[in-house]
């Protein structure tokens, strides 16, 4: 079934909702939504609070340790981390209180050629339990391609049935954004979620577009509740108006409820 997974996304230290088409090097272009005047540490702890888990600590770009690390530690063992991770780090990163590192960048080269290596040695170092790999990509041509250095440069992997089965014995889940709607608020890209319910082979993850409460429903239904999604920019929590936290609480509770009777 499919269940809400909260996101604590991080610039310049701050926790933020952007645009994720937006971000580059030139801080010029980026548009953001909301900035909160709360830390990290705060979301964290009501996350913790409300027994979601599954979310994941995002740090887009550089100045965002000290944040993510003490959301890490408001909530050990309950977030997934992001961002700049590779193998000299990873573990660092999960003695820090992450349940999982999430990588993208480090498993291509600077011309966005996919690199198995980096994967099996990322693997060898924290086991694949503790690895999430992150296929946030862009459309292509009625296809999607994976994105890296903050979904700006395009690689040579796609976001298919191979992918997923092949990389699918290298780690315990996947985070996909949807690059290309991510922070617009204009809904889910619903052929990738309808592609990834057919034929992800583990947990999955789903952010970008989501602008109403009944997307979860529909997120369910067009994946046969084998996706999560993950909700920002509408969210009240952030500053949205279009869907309350409560509620995503309480549909993630109903179907605890279900599992457990």
């Amino acid at each position: 079934m499919t269940q809400f997974r909260p996101c604590i996304d991080l610039h310049a230290g701050k926790v933020k909702q952007i645009v994720g088409g937006s971000l580059s090097d030139d801080d010029r272009t980026l548009r953001t939504n909301f900035e909160s005047e709360q830390p990290a540490g705060y979301f964290a702890r009501r996350y913790k609070e409300d027994g979601l888990t599954g979310g994941h600590v995002i740090q887009l770009g550089p100045g965002n340790a000290a944040a993510a690390r003490q959301a890490l530690a408001a909530y050990p063992r309950g977030l997934q981390i992001g961002g700049g991770i590779r193998r000299e780090n990873a573990v660092e990163w999960l003695q820090a209180g992450a349940s999982h590192v999430i990588v993208t960048s480090w498993l291509f080269d600077a011309e966005g050629h996919f690199l198995p290596g980096h994967l099996d040695a990322l693997v060898a170092e924290v086991g694949r339990e503790h690895l999430v790999v992150d296929l946030s990509c862009r459309a292509r041509e009625g296809q999607w391609v994976v994105a890296m250095n903050r979904w700006q440069t395009p690689t040579d992997l796609m976001v298919d049935a191979p992918t997923l089965e092949e990389l699918s014995h290298s780690c315990a889940e996947f985070l996909i954004h949807a690059a290309d709607v991510e922070g617009k608020c204009e809904g889910i890209d619903e052929a990738l979620v309808r592609m990834l319910g057919a034929h992800c082979p583990i947990p999955v993850t789903y952010a970008g577009g989501a602008q109403a409460f009944d997307d979860l429903a529909l997120v369910e239904s067009l994946s046969g509740g084998r996706v999560d999604l993950t909700i920002g920019s509408a969210l009240d929590l952030f500053g949205g108006q279009r869907i309350a936290y409560e509620d995503c609480v309480a549909w993630n509770r109903r179907r605890q409820g279900r599992l457990e009777g």
